[in-house]
């Protein structure tokens, strides 16, 4: 094969630009970001500030290497986290198509040297992102179809991207009908120049006044190995009517040109992640011959014996789909293949906008909070608002819970696609009102308010699931239209001021209705429900305590669970103490009471002087938790042994009987998962119940106290806890509740705050947050009942098995039922959590990891 070489060929022609270009600059806005006054730069091209454009970020300077010299020029960064920044860049008069183009620099202006990633977008479409690591300065240019009389151009922080920072912004009118091959007179696709080659040409870019509408040709470098020729002079005219993309003159006069019969070849790398491209070549027949050759696209032929005609000026466009490199050949048939320019273009599809009636009605709404919630041109694209879900262009959710409203506006009405409205705890009075027209909403959360009438519109909300009323001022009945809700399964109506009888329209199996907290609600006037779940919560939940024992046992050391009451005491106690209390209240009903029985032989604990224990506890000095019950105390006897001292507040005591009863049957509990009685103090007034000492502190301690801070308890450590625990308490019932004939589901509602502390890794009862929150029952259940995660503790993310958590929190969920018919008994709670806990060991082998 003879010696290949490639010729280029710089064609000087005898006209100058003038004389064929307007070279004016009618219709451009030049925008120096940050920059404080206007200026005419060495082009001719007027620059003006930004400010009018723009309604946030902080202006700033950023020294700009130019040659040999420096300059500092001006910048705008966004160090908001949220939202969008945007510029409204007016297009109104403009044609249909609009060149868009953008700089960005860092430059290191902030002295940070932490180059900054973001993203950017072009009304509804998410453009590209920009890494000034890799580059700096960065320009970014787009041809977007105009159809609206502004265009936004946002830039959207990313996690741990810095800040978000541009330097200019341009933008160009072009003619009608341009790149209308690439655009497929399509209004949903914008293009991203990726390549603007200016083939021939090697000394520099070029750019307005030389191409009138300033776009930036770029010199034939770097792409792939040439050999440059001596130039030639010829006498050429072109007829350039035809042409709507009016290229410059400049462009026009230089080619690449291939003087052998073999290929002609640009490699271009694009993007790593596959794409959409279009590309336009574009070919002036400089040359005295008319070539004839075939395009090759990736080694696809695109067109076969493609002639360029001496003197005329044509181009040819292609589309390729789902590539991230391009190779394009001219491979020859006859004479010599040239290229005059090249344009490559990442396809951008724009996705359509959300409804004019939807975007006025937010912004209606927006204003009627008082607020500034950075609802800016669509709410779902590029990214939804905040506050806001969208399922494609639809708004389908709308989160405003604890900002302030009042009322419920009319524009509420024009949200036609929502499913989900969450207005808890908004100030909300009167009645329910204008939401009738919400015909596929699903979801309304309307909880934690001071609304006093339930309206008369529920009952059009045809595909209303869950309605959450609860904590509000309902004071009249349950209205019989709320029947007519045939998809309902969940109606929250907890503590009102409600009363009467419920619809028996209501009265369905498949329908959770939630009563507890009104005056008296009922299907049937003969009977008030009396099962409060606040009542429930007033009990103080019990806790769970740690501690290690070493144990021969394969060398590892084992953890020994109990659990405990509030302030250290043993869960074990809480239940024991409302089994006496219900004895009790049975002997007086006349159940028989042994009075005979010989309680020394009953009582395996010792009995203590009150001497004793005040010496053990250094006059009740440490006090390590207070419950409703009394306060615990550490203390340490004679012999060296550590005790937990409970001692009983005067209005909790018990009768005499009844604590040496509670005394008998805490002393015979014996199972490593529950802490034993030592001992016991009755004389002076005072009933003291002694336990070992537990070092390990609280489950408060490790889920939510100070130890939490310093090590994390896993999920398998809370399940192995939550397992150990349940098998303890197994024990006791079968034992306990089997002689005495109660029942222990009254009791698993304790056992089952304690599942949700274990889950949600907080108090059962706690002031911080919305008020909704306060509440650890009330708050956590609808999620656990409807598969939600998001009150799981936040360090436990990422390192569960969902399906795991999912057994958890449904048996949670069902152990504080209100009813307690509904809840399930020990034996149920224990295997489900023992198949939770083999799930969570299964993950973990598997996800190698042992916590």
């Amino acid at each position: 094969m003879g010696l290949q070489f490639l010729v280029w060929f710089e064609i000087l022609f005898l006209f100058g630009c003038c004389k064929f270009a307007f070279c004016d600059q009618n219709g451009f806005l030049s925008l120096s970001c940050g920059g404080t006054e206007n200026f005419v730069d060495s082009s001719n091209i007027t620059w003006t500030p930004d400010s009018t454009y723009v309604t946030t970020g902080t202006t700033s300077t950023a020294n700009f290497p130019e040659g040999n010299s420096s300059s500092l020029i001006p910048i705008r960064f966004f160090p908001e986290s949220k939202g969008r920044k945007c510029y409204w860049l007016p297009i109104k008069n403009a044609s249909s198509l609009v060149l868009v183009r953008a700089k960005f620099v860092y430059k290191n202006y902030d002295g940070l040297a932490k180059p900054p990633t973001f993203s950017v977008s072009l009304g509804t479409a998410m453009a590209t992102t920009i890494n000034l690591a890799n580059a700096d300065p960065w320009t970014e240019e787009f041809l977007w179809p105009v159809n609206k009389d502004f265009l936004s151009l946002c830039l959207n922080s990313i996690p741990d991207g810095g800040f978000p920072v541009i330097s200019s912004v341009e933008v160009r009118p072009l003619p009608e009908g341009a790149y209308a091959s690439s655009l497929q007179d399509s209004p949903n696709k914008s293009l991203r120049k990726c390549y603007r080659i200016n083939c021939g040409y090697t000394n520099g870019s070029l750019r307005y006044p030389l191409d009138q509408y300033d776009r930036i040709w770029e010199a034939d470098q770097d792409y792939t190995p040439f050999h440059l020729s001596t130039s030639f002079d010829i006498q050429t005219a072109f007829n350039l009517s035809s042409d709507d993309l009016s290229l410059p003159l400049s462009v026009l006069q230089t080619a690449r040109v291939l003087t052998r019969r073999e290929d002609l070849t640009y490699n271009l790398p694009l993007s790593s992640i596959l794409g959409d491209y279009s590309i336009v070549l574009y070919f002036a027949g400089i040359l005295p011959v008319s070539p004839t050759f075939d395009v090759l696209i990736d080694g696809s032929l695109f067109q076969s014996n493609y002639t360029v005609r001496s003197g005329e000026v044509s181009s040819l466009s292609f589309t390729l789909f789902g590539t991230n490199n391009m190779n394009i050949t001219l491979k020859s048939t006859s004479f010599y293949p040239l290229l005059s320019a090249i344009e490559v273009f990442e396809i951008v599809y724009i996705p359509a906008p959300s409804s004019t009636t939807t975007v006025s009605a937010l912004q209606v709404i927006q204003k009627s909070t008082g607020m500034n919630l950075g609802w800016e041109d669509d709410p779902c694209y590029p990214m939804p608002w905040d506050h806001i879900g969208c399922t494609g262009s639809l708004v389908t959710s709308l989160d405003l819970s604890n900002i302030i409203l009042r009322s419920i506006g009319p524009r509420f009405g024009d949200l036609l696609d929502l499913q989900i409205l969450d207005l808890h705890n908004t100030s909300l009075g009167g009645a329910i009102q204008n939401l009738g027209s919400l015909q596929q909403l699903e979801k309304l959360n309307l909880s934690f308010n001071q609304l006093k009438s339930f309206g008369s519109e529920l009952e059009d909300l045809v595909n209303l699931q869950v309605l959450d009323l609860r904590n509000n001022s309902l004071d009249s009945t349950v209205p019989d239209s709320l029947g007519q809700l045939k998809n309902l399964h969940l109606l929250n109506l907890e503590n009102n001021k409600l009363k009467g009888t419920l619809p028996q329209s209501l009265n369905s199996r498949a329908l959770d209705i939630r009563t507890s907290g009104n005056l008296c609600v009922s299907f049937s006037m003969s009977t008030c429900n009396d099962a409060d779940v606040s009542r429930n919560s007033s009990i103080e939940a019990p806790q769970v305590t740690l501690f290690t024992t070493p144990k021969k046992r394969s060398g590892h050391i084992h953890i020994v669970v109990v659990l405990a009451a509030v302030g250290g005491v043993i869960f074990a106690l809480v239940i024991v103490s409302i089994a006496v209390l219900m004895y009790v209240k049975r002997k007086d009903k006349g159940v028989a009471y042994k009075e005979s029985m010989d309680m020394r032989d009953c009582i395996a604990a010792k009995s203590y002087s009150y001497r004793e224990i005040k010496a053990a506890t250094k006059n009740f000095k440490d006090v390590i938790g207070r419950g409703g019950f009394g306060s615990v105390f550490v203390g340490k006897f004679p012999s060296g042994k550590q005790v937990a001292v409970k001692v009983r507040y005067d209005n909790s005591q018990l009768g005499d009987d009844a604590f040496i009863n509670e005394v008998c049957l805490l002393s015979r509990i014996s199972h490593q998962n529950l802490v034993s009685l030592e001992g016991f103090c009755h004389e002076s007034k005072q009933q003291i119940l002694v336990y070992e000492y537990l070092p390990g502190g609280s489950l408060a301690d490790n889920l939510y106290g100070a130890k939490s801070k310093r090590v994390t308890l896993g999920w398998g450590m809370r399940l192995k806890i939550a397992v150990d625990a349940a098998k303890g308490i197994i024990q006791f019932f079968f034992g306990y509740y089997a002689t005495q004939q109660l029942t222990e589901k009254s009791d698993i509602f304790s056992f089952g705050v304690v599942l949700l502390e274990l889950i949600c890794g907080r108090e059962p009862l706690s002031r911080a947050g919305a008020p909704d929150s306060f509440n650890l029952v009330l708050w956590a259940k609808p999620y656990l009942q409807a598969g939600a995660f998001e009150i799981v503790d936040e360090q436990l993310k990422g390192t569960f098995a969902d399906e795991s958590m999912h057994k958890a929190a449904a048996i949670a969920a069902r152990s504080v039922e209100r009813d307690a018919a509904q809840r399930p008994n020990i034996a149920e709670v224990l295997a489900e959590l023992k198949e939770a806990y083999s799930i969570q060991l299964s993950y973990l082998a598997t996800a190698g990891t042992g916590s």
